[in-house]
Parts: C-alpha cells; sequence; structure tokens
C-alpha cells in the first residue's frame, strides 16, 4: 500500500476549552469539492448557534491536491490557516475538518486563536480512524466445519474482513480483501485445505475504504 496518503476512516469528532470557549472538530473523508462543500454546510447547519464554523479540508494525495480553508469571521489567518496547516502536516489527504467555537467570553489575541484552532485539529486527529482508499474483491468459499476457526483466523491475517457467514451442510463464509492480499490468502486457503478448497470472486470495487489494520469493529460518529 505504499504511496497512498490514509485517510479517515468515519466521520469523527473532538472537543476542547480554551479560556471557557469550546472548540469542537468534526472531520470526515471527502473526495470531491461538492462533498466538502456538503458536510461543511452539514456542520453549520448542526451548530447554527455557534459563534464560528470555520472549514479546512485537503482533497487529493501527491502533486494533484485542492486544499482550502477560510476564517468564518474570526480574525483573518487566526483559524482556517492553522487548521490547514496542521492538516497539510499530517499527511492525510480526503479530509474536511470544520472547527466550531462557541464563545465564552473571554478574548483569546491573534495568537491563542492561531493555537486553539490548530490545536483543536491536532486532538481530533489522534484520535481520528484511519483508512486506505483501496481496491478490493469480495469472495466467498464453502468451508467444511473442522476447518471454520482456522479460515476464519486465515481471513484476519490477511487483513481481510468476514461479511457473512450462512450454516448449513457446509459454512458458506463472505469476506472481503484488498485486492493486493488476495493471491496470498487464497494460496494459504488452499495449503490449509490440501488443495480441496478455493475463494470465488463474487465482486470487485476499484475505490473501498479500508481501515488500516483491521476491519473490526465500526467506526460511527463520536461526541
Amino acid at each position: 500500500m505504499a504511496g497512498r496518503s490514509p485517510i479517515p476512516a468515519a466521520e469523527t469528532r473532538e472537543e476542547i476549552r480554551v479560556s471557557n470557549s469550546r472548540f469542537i472538530a468534526t472531520a470526515a473523508p471527502v473526495f470531491t469539492v461538492d462533498e466538502a462543500k456538503a458536510f461543511i454546510k452539514k456542520i453549520k447547519n448542526e451548530f447554527g448557534d455557534a459563534s464560528h464554523n470555520v472549514p479546512a479540508f485537503v482533497i487529493g494525495h501527491g502533486s494533484s491536491i485542492t486544499a482550502h480553508c477560510n476564517d468564518d469571521g474570526e480574525p483573518s489567518g487566526t483559524a482556517g490557516r492553522p487548521m490547514l496547516a496542521v492538516l497539510q502536516g499530517s499527511g492525510l489527504g480526503d479530509i474536511a475538518v470544520v472547527v466550531t467555537r462557541y464563545y465564552g467570553g473571554t478574548k483569546l489575541g491573534t495568537g491563542g486563536l492561531v493555537r486553539a484552532y490548530g490545536d483543536a485539529v491536532k486532538a481530533l486527529l489522534d484520535k481520528l480512524p484511519l483508512a486506505e482508499k483501496v481496491p478490493t474483491h469480495a469472495a466467498m468459499m464453502a468451508v467444511p466445519y473442522n476447518l471454520f476457526e482456522q479460515v476464519k483466523l486465515l481471513i484476519e491475517a490477511h487483513n481481510g474482513r468476514v461479511l457473512d457467514e450462512e450454516f448449513a451442510a457446509d459454512v458458506t463464509i463472505s469476506a472481503m480483501f484488498a485486492v493486493e492480499h488476495f493471491d496470498d490468502f487464497q494460496n494459504a486457503l488452499r495449503e490449509l485445505s490440501h488443495g480441496q478448497l478455493q475463494a470465488e470472486i463474487i465482486e470487485t470495487n476499484p475505490e473501498t475504504i479500508m481501515p488500516l489494520g483491521s476491519f473490526a469493529g465500526d467506526n460511527n460518529l463520536e461526541s
């Protein structure tokens, strides 16, 4: 997977407080400017009573990048630009962030605002689940019960994700793999079963958001 920048695996949220002001940072994966604008609009609608909803996004990777930010009413250069600087320094791509501020009655000054908006994004990135956009195969295999647990371990060992299990005379397992891992899994499956088992590709998706490390668990919006 070398050469691909990580992206957010799911919409994620984190909040920090600075001198009684609340800074609520929300990030999401976005792949076009229109998607970024729609996400920013959604957050502004959610926090319509906030003092500011400051957006920044980076779309694309390498030499093909679209980056944007604005200050949404904060003093020029104190909000969007420090947010964008953190995003660009993180190595992430295809990400939009909105930092929502509820003013707490204490002015932070120019330097304080720069630090607060940058720190809000840093705190968010510390907990952000990461993924990569990769081509995948969905595959199906009929497995005898005596090999069922071993095949599940084999799927996990090759960074696969079990999608479905149907129990009948055999167990029919549906699983998803990054294309680059599938052949190794297929070879390991044949070896385990002494040539008796083979996974059949039922669908190929050129762009799947695949969480780094494992498919396990759901990455839901966190408050």
